[in-house]
């Protein structure tokens, strides 16, 4: 085995233990998860969700794609609203009681 293959072989063989998670990564990467662990909540929330777009690539169509969607789920709502097929709540009663829940109240 050639001294590539010895790197390759040890950094293979290393190991991360934090917070109960076993993975084989290389020194970069453990640098990385290092610095992000050190983020708050939400600066770690953000950064996995970047990294999970980056791992799903670009949404279908992207952002052109989006609003003609939104449009036909509208038009499908209104649809059912003006054939009395769909229920509703007025809005003052929602407001407070999602403010009731909000506030423990």
């Amino acid at each position: 085995m050639g001294v590539r293959g010895r790197r390759l072989l040890w950094i293979r063989s290393r190991r991360v233990e934090l917070h109960g998670y076993h993975r084989v990564m290389t020194d970069h990467v453990q640098t990385l998860l290092r610095e992000a662990l050190s983020l708050s909540k939400q600066e770690r929330a953000d950064l996995v969700a970047e990294l999970l777009v980056s791992l799903e690539g670009p949404a279908e169509g992207g952002h052109a794609a989006v609003e003609p969607a939104w449009a036909e789920e509208l038009e499908r709502r209104a649809r059912r609203v003006l054939a009395g097929e769909a229920s509703s709540e007025d809005w003052g009663e929602v407001r407070d009681r999602v403010a009731r829940v909000l506030t423990g109240g």
